[in-house]
């Protein structure tokens, strides 16, 4: 069963998630990937084709994950894609921190 159309319960109150724009993970993601977007454009012009092109596509890909296998597949199998996408999303958060060598 895919996870298109599902209702999240919570106290009585139901949430329908009609599409992935819906959840709030994808939501984050993408403010994450816009936010390594403008950091992007502050970093060294040495970095462009080292960090700078790692950081861009680990951050474009934590809300691509999500938004890809939201309406695929089984519930195991969206999990272990927002598993993917978490650790997409770490190493977005700690290419920036790594010292140069």
């Amino acid at each position: 069963m895919g996870l298109q159309g599902a209702g999240v319960g919570f106290q009585g109150w139901t949430l329908s998630i009609q599409s992935y724009r819906d959840l709030l993970v994808w939501q984050k993601g993408m403010r994450l990937a816009a936010e390594a977007y403008r950091l992007a454009k502050v970093l060294p012009k040495a970095e462009e084709y080292r960090l700078t092109s790692q950081l861009l596509r680990a951050a474009a890909s934590v809300p691509a994950n999500i938004a890809e296998r939201h309406a695929r597949g089984t519930r195991k199998d969206y999990a272990h894609f927002v598993t993917i996408a978490a650790r997409l999303r770490d190493s977005t958060e700690t290419r920036p921190l790594k010292p140069n060598p």
